[in-house]
């Protein structure tokens, strides 16, 4: 007889990673384990880690010693921490939390059920090597068995840009695009399940397909997977700027199931910043891609990330910051103090700005952000929207979806409408969500 266990799996940090936390739960499927949305209770506890930012670091630790309660107890708990912190930290790990019982870093999701295995007989083990590209090219993880309205699909992993702030190359390797076969066979396969929406996903979509001339660029790739029947939404994330091409912009206009939402993270409004952070952009160049991308699909909703206290960033340029989210306009805008990371060309500058300055800063710059927001979303009061029902809403008796520029909006309306595009008329608005009547 079959015994079920249970698997829970708290995810810190991008997008990137709440993909790989969806493989992990179809690849341990095949061991028995089912997830449950629980920590006390469950047989195997995995913590798949980000370490962009300090606090994320910082957040994962104190996590780890809230679960060594669990560790204690009479039913025997497996422990293992996964992605971009076991990338860095690897054996460290183990003799830091030695209550820890398997260590996988990014490139090893393949190994996650030989490990999990080797953990239940007995083993502490740890797996962070890097894998050479072309390995990786055929170790791309997919779901095995996907459901939903929505699914991210993985089409290129690491990035080779070097932002002099971030440690992603350092964690997740160079830029590997994924086979488009494979990737349009999952999306077809997604479609046959009933996925209505995929977003196509890496630490860079722009460059997909650059180091690989058997390959097509992204905008091409983009209208192959808008040929796909059954698919009535495309969505990618995430863009860098200095990597939008004329053609990918042009698919703004030409493709109807591309969603009129992208987010594209300027990091700083200052051109003495962006130099400093390896950019590879002016701000007269983001200006002019969020322009061009206005042109080719008016009421675009743009979103974006900024860093505020970056070393050397002076008041003027803390300003054209502010200032450039003026001139953007963006729907909303996630932003954060600079957080020295190991490895990274920034970690070696000196820092000019005490960490109250820029806190200060990073609250102007949040509270005039909310404003903007608010306002943007009372603009859509009385119109006609139309938005794909993705599932119930947090709001009793409604349910949830998103508009093609990524709003949220919630109707009270029956849930046989999940899956289905429907015309809602919005009659208020929040800071994070709209609500909406149907039409």
């Amino acid at each position: 007889m079959i015994t079920t266990k249970k698997l829970y799996i708290e995810t810190f940090g991008c997008q990137m990673n709440v993909n790989d936390s969806e493989t992990m739960v179809s690849l341990l499927k095949d061991l028995d384990y089912e997830q449950t949305d629980r920590a006390a209770g469950a047989d195997l506890i995995l913590l798949n880690t980000c370490c962009i930012r300090a606090k994320a670091e910082q957040k994962v630790f104190s996590e780890l010693g809230r679960l060594k309660s669990l560790k204690n107890g009479e039913k025997k708990v497996l422990l293992g921490v996964g992605g971009c912190i076991a990338q860095q930290e690897g054996d460290r790990l183990l003799k830091r939390v030695p209550y820890l019982d398997l260590v996988f870093g990014t490139h090893s999701l393949h190994l996650l059920p030989d490990m999990v295995r080797a953990a239940e007989n007995g083993e502490r083990l740890t797996c962070n090597d890097f894998l050479d590209p072309e390995t990786r090219l055929d170790l791309f993880p997919r779901k095995v068995a996907a459901s939903g309205v929505t699914q991210f699909v993985n089409i290129i992993q690491g990035c080779d840009n070097f932002c002099s702030y971030c440690i992603v190359p350092y964690v997740r390797g160079r830029e590997v695009s994924r086979r488009s076969g494979e990737i349009l066979q999952e999306i077809r396969e997604l479609s046959e399940t009933g996925v209505r929406e995929v977003t196509l996903l890496g630490q860079n979509v722009n460059s997909y397909g650059i180091n690989s001339p058997d390959e097509p660029n992204f905008a091409d790739l983009l209208r192959s997977v808008a040929e796909i029947d059954g698919i009535e939404r495309i969505r990618f994330t995430t863009s860098h700027p200095k990597d939008i091409s004329p053609a990918l912009i042009a698919c703004f206009t030409e493709l109807p199931k591309l969603c009129g939402h992208i987010h594209l993270p300027a990091q700083s409004g200052s051109d003495t910043v962006l130099s400093g952070m390896n950019r590879g952009y002016t701000r007269r160049e983001y200006l002019d891609r969020i322009e061009a991308l206005k042109m080719a699909r008016p009421g675009i909703q743009i979103t974006g990330d900024m860093i505020v206290g970056f070393p050397g960033e002076s008041d003027e340029d803390y300003n054209e910051t502010r200032t450039l989210m003026e001139e953007v306009g963006y729907a909303d805008l996630f932003s954060f103090v600079f957080s020295a990371r190991p490895e990274t060309a920034a970690a070696k500058l000196p820092d000019t700005l005490t960490r109250k300055e820029k806190q200060e800063r990073l609250e102007r710059l949040q509270k005039r952000q909310q404003v903007m927001t608010l306002e943007r979303n009372q603009t859509f009061v009385g119109s006609c929207l139309e938005v794909l029902v993705e599932g119930p809403s947090r709001r009793s008796d409604h349910i949830f979806g998103r508009t093609s520029g990524n709003r949220i909006v919630n109707i009270a309306a029956d849930p046989s409408l999940v899956g289905k595009i429907v015309t809602v008329r919005i009659v208020e608005a929040f800071h994070t969500s709209l609500l909406g009547e149907l039409v």
